[in-house]
């Protein structure tokens, strides 16, 4: 015992001197005006800021302390100067002109950012800031002290990694061996089952393209996976089936977008998916021209979740009287065909004709209703919010345990109409979801 304590004060006092040394060398490398000798001082940093952000040891939480302190550090030390951004918006507020508020540009923008931009241009210093990101997301919700910290990283990647700036590949079975590990590893959606799986994925039935920055050329950013059919999806065993048969290319007119996985959480707000599905669908349709429809197969994550919730958040205030009463009136009927225990439809319970009525029309209220307010639904208003339609609900679209948990095995169809994207994501904005007639129906 007394051998550990010693070892443990040890590891905590080396910690303590690398933390002073790399808060020494972050000034330091913002007083350099060389850009030879900046680059090496960002070096050091980046091999430091790796050294952090490495997994720890399961008894050994020194890095994670260490990481800690260093964010306060960069939270309490490179924030501006509140009383010299007083001074310039003062002055800029006496006097609007270009030379006053380029001034107080200038003493509003945290130090960190400039810190940030350096250490970015050193080798690794993209990835170490991604990392850094992660790391700091994970402690966000213990600490919104540091929220203006996170939100100078989210600032800065989301420059450097605007769509613009990336290349878009498709990936094949001839891909990588390394990059088609990743993809196995990264899938979030729907569980990659080995390298069957896998193959069954990338034949010429189904696509699969990803995101690509410069300063990480072999680490996909997000991927989404393409399913090429005679008509919209309902369901998604058949779609990753690893024993199903691939249909021939004449029986290609419905693209569904049945998976999308962000594989660097660092980059979670940076948009990337919506810029993602908008490009695939254009290389697809220039690609096979016989396409007619794109849509997705998509899950339902929160409907469970706010369908078990008391009953008055399922009618939250705003919502129309109307509207709150055949919430209410479709939840008692699915309550009543359960025993009254909504839970049991996460084992998969049969159910009747109007109680399956009742599900869709809960399903479709949540949708329509809830996804415009904040805390909706995730996929839902990913995807309201890139453009598309609210389209089909779909009865045992995923029977998987997930499924059940999630949804009640619902899933939903969003239709991309590449000629409406912009009309459709104006009436999100402005809290109202496009929805077909069928959908209507159901309200």
């Amino acid at each position: 015992m007394l051998v550990d304590s010693l070892r443990e004060a040890a590891r905590r006092r080396v910690a303590e001197q690398d933390l002073r040394t790399l808060a020494a060398e972050c000034e330091h490398l913002l007083s350099q005006r060389g850009e030879a000798s900046s680059t090496q001082i960002a070096r050091q940093i980046v091999e430091r800021l790796q050294d952090l952000l490495a997994e720890p040891g399961r008894k050994d939480g020194t890095r994670s302390a260490a990481l800690d302190r260093f964010f306060s550090h960069l939270a309490d030390h490179f924030s501006p100067e509140p009383m010299a951004v007083l001074a310039s918006a003062q002055a800029y507020a006496a006097e609007p002109d270009a030379a006053h508020l380029i001034a107080l540009i200038e003493q509003a923008e945290p130090r960190r950012q400039e810190l940030f931009r350096r250490i970015n241009r050193a080798p690794g210093g993209t990835a170490a800031l991604i990392g850094l990101r992660r790391a700091l997301l994970e402690r966000l919700p213990k600490k919104p002290e540091w929220r203006a910290l996170e939100a100078d990283l989210l600032h800065l990647l989301s420059s450097w990694f605007n769509p613009g700036f990336l290349e878009m590949r498709q990936v094949s079975w001839r891909s990588p061996a390394q990059l088609l590990e990743q993809i196995i590893r990264h899938e979030a959606v729907h569980e990659i089952d080995g390298w069957d799986d896998l193959r069954r994925r990338l034949l010429p039935d189904r696509r699969c393209f990803a995101f690509f920055h410069p300063q990480l050329p072999e680490e996909p950013l997000i991927f989404v996976e393409v399913a090429l059919l005679p008509e919209m999806a309902a369901a998604i065993p058949p779609l990753i089936d690893k024993k199903a048969q691939p249909l021939s290319p004449e029986n290609f007119k419905v693209a569904v977008f049945y998976s999308i996985s962000n594989c660097q959480p660092g980059l979670r707000g940076v948009s990337l998916g919506n810029f993602l599905i908008k490009r695939v669908a254009e290389e697809l349709k220039a690609e096979l021209p016989q396409l007619k429809t794109f849509c997705t197969l998509s899950p339902i994550p929160g409907f469970m979740a706010w369908l078990l919730a008391t009953p008055d958040a399922l009618a939250p205030s705003g919502m129309k009287p109307a509207v709150a009463q055949r919430t209410a009136q479709a939840r008692e009927v699915l309550r009543q065909a359960c025993n009254g225990d909504l839970a049991s439809l996460a084992q998969h319970a049969t159910l009747s004709r109007p109680a399956q009525q009742a599900l869709l029309q809960l399903a479709a209220l949540y949708l329509v209703h809830q996804s415009p307010q904040p805390g909706g639904d995730p996929v839902a208003r990913f995807h309201l919010d890139n453009g598309a339609r609210l389209e089909r609900l779909n009865l045992q679209g995923n029977p998987s345990a997930k499924g059940l948990k999630q949804s009640a095995g619902l899933m939903v169809n969003y239709l991309y109409d590449l000629a409406n994207i912009d009309a459709c994501h104006d009436r999100f904005v402005h809290g109202e979801v496009a929805h077909s007639r069928a959908v209507s129906r159901l309200l």
